[in-house]
């Protein structure tokens, strides 16, 4: 099933964007965690609307209903499964989309793929709300990984060509991590987030929208965990960060920059530091090599393309009379989706290093 990922860990998505509930149902996540509702609202909340004008007005509360699998505060084992009510939405405001392929949407290969039969309103089953349930799951898997001491985090890298500072990809620390969270707008400059606000603002004033990178660290994760070829650390969250919508690229470590360099200066020399443990000088390989964790911080940049839907007039097609139209997209969207983005680049990474935490010993 595509909306099913299956691995150490299970998990489906469901609904659509405006049906009445969506949610997640995740299997295999280890009895007797207890998780902290207070934290898990919080990350969820990181993902929802903002109060400015970067985002849709579109408002949800984004409340998880847990329905199974969780039982006096801990975790019982047996299938997680939560729904969120959808609250606020605008159907009428897809009424003439019914058949007009909007450019950059999924809604003409969408129509192929069901016959036509696929709910289209919002985007329907492709649409980003679906990362609501991915940053459920996403956050019980870094509550758990948190009390194993593995931290990951996330901020905005880069806006239509402003570029935030990087993390050190040797020394990021727990705090540094948690302050970004913390963040209403998650840069680690905060006069480079300033200007990236204001970018997006002229973006919706214009009738336009813009993309941007995020890039994300994990820190703490052991050496070992993970498997060659087909079952690889990057392997796993490279399937699930292409599970959010508008993803169109991804790199580890010096990622596409590695094709510029010798081997002697892409080659990371390891030594054995102060406390006795392997490490290298330099961090270009992102923390995995051969599939398999180094115990060097996972690093990894996802790119974002600009919001689809912008109220400018746009050429299309009716794809059911086969004739060529011109499309004027009403309804509430964002001019750009990266700041609500890193939540949900957290989450999926989160679900992959978890996946493969769960084959290490004495997890």
């Amino acid at each position: 099933m595509s909306s099913t990922w299956n691995n150490n860990i299970t998990f489906s998505v469901f609904g659509e964007s405006h049906g009445p509930a969506i949610g997640v149902c995740i299997d295999n996540v280890p009895p007797g965690e207890t998780l902290d509702m207070d934290k898990l609202m919080q990350f969820m909340a990181r993902r929802a609307p903002k109060k400015d004008k970067t985002s849709t007005q579109r408002r949800e509360k984004d409340m998880p209903q847990i329905m199974s699998g969780f039982f006096n505060g801990k975790t019982t084992g047996t299938p997680l499964c939560a729904l969120i009510q959808n609250t606020d939405q605008h159907s009428q405001d897809y009424s003439n989309l019914s058949k007009l392929a909007r450019p950059g949407h999924a809604d003409y290969t969408g129509a192929l793929r069901y016959r036509g039969f696929n709910d289209q309103r919002g985007g329907g089953h492709f649409s980003g709300r679906l990362t609501a349930p991915l940053c459920f799951a996403g956050a019980v898997a870094g509550q758990i990984l948190e009390k194993r001491g593995i931290y990951i985090g996330a901020h905005i890298s880069e806006i239509h060509k402003i570029k935030d500072d990087s993390f050190d990809p040797i020394r990021t620390s727990r705090d540094d991590i948690i302050s970004l969270s913390e963040k209403e707008f998650p840069t680690i400059s905060d006069a480079k987030g300033r200007r990236m606000v204001a970018d997006i603002e002229k973006a919706r004033m214009n009738q336009d929208s813009v993309g941007g990178v995020i890039e994300c660290i994990a820190i703490n994760v052991p050496a070992g965990i993970g498997s060659p070829i087909f079952d690889g650390l990057e392997n796993s969250i490279a399937q699930l960060i292409f599970g959010i919508p508008a993803v169109k690229g991804l790199e580890f470590g010096a990622g596409f920059n590695s094709a510029k360099m010798l081997g002697s200066e892409n080659n990371d020399e390891f030594y054995v530091n102060e406390n006795g443990h392997v490490v290298t000088r330099t961090n270009f390989h992102g923390g995995i090599l051969g599939g398999i964790s180094s115990g060097m911080p996972i690093t990894l940049r996802v790119a974002f393309k600009p919001t689809p839907s912008i109220s400018r007039p746009q050429q299309t097609v009716d794809y059911s009379a086969m004739k060529n139209e011109t499309l004027v997209i009403k309804g509430r969207h964002d001019p750009c989706v990266v700041p609500r983005a890193v939540p949900c680049v957290e989450a999926a990474v989160n679900i992959a290093v978890l996946n493969h935490m769960l084959q290490y010993p004495n997890f």
